[in-house]
């Protein structure tokens, strides 16, 4: 067979990736044939895709959304979340508020404590990177390697505070970023979390996190 030639691919193939990518028809199906039928090759395409389209829409304005809630554990976490897109018609539809709904369920069970990487201190980076430091120097490794062990632990510990690095909890090979990327892909629109709170009843400790503020620019084609 030719290297050239188009693999066939089945109605009931487009729509189980159509199910587990929440992407349209049309890409789907070009999705297969380029991974040449391969499903997991195609998902991990339309995934690329999705982060490609998402970078280019990055700078559009989101002054729509939603503000959606979270109630978990019989009434004992609770939290508030605001997701923003560029329309009201957007911001109504069920894809946005099943992003929205699941968005607030992840912080609810992970508990993050900043948006993003943009949002962490640099008191945090840098108490984080003390800590690393000397539990390395106690083991006896030279400075240079300390060093580049460092940037494997920062990368760990953002995937742990950061709610855009984290693994989405109902499908972890997806970080939150990345199910953003693929709505944002699907809706064709700019998706951005604003800001959000969780509380624990007795507990005294509370998160409130919002992104930074970034000023305005020209809505990207």
């Amino acid at each position: 067979m030719s290297t050239t030639e188009t693999v066939k691919i089945s109605a009931a193939q487009v729509k189980e990736l159509r199910e587990k990518s929440g992407a349209p028809m049309g890409d789907c199906k070009k999705a297969l044939e380029e991974a040449r039928g391969d499903m997991e090759n195609a998902f991990v395409v339309l995934r690329k895709r999705g982060m490609a389209s998402a970078a280019k829409k990055a700078s559009r304005t989101t002054n729509e959304g939603a503000v959606g809630t979270y109630i978990h554990a019989g009434g004992k976490i609770g939290v508030m979340l605001e997701l923003n897109c560029e329309s009201d018609f957007v911001a109504r539809t069920d894809d946005f508020q099943t992003l929205l709904k699941d968005i607030a369920m992840h912080i609810a069970a992970v508990d993050p404590r900043f948006v993003g990487k943009d949002e962490v201190t640099p008191e945090d980076i840098e108490k984080e990177k003390e800590i690393y430091r000397a539990q390395a120097a106690a083991s006896g490794k030279p400075a240079n390697i300390i060093e580049k062990m460092l940037e494997g632990k920062m990368s760990k510990f953002y995937e742990e505070v950061c709610l855009l690095e984290q693994p989405f909890i109902k499908e972890q090979s997806l970080t939150i970023q990345q199910l953003i990327a693929q709505k944002i892909a699907k809706m064709g629109e700019n998706i951005s979390v604003k800001r959000f709170a969780r509380f624990k009843v007795g507990d005294p400790n509370f998160t409130v996190a919002a992104a930074k503020v970034v000023a305005p620019t020209e809505a990207a084609e």
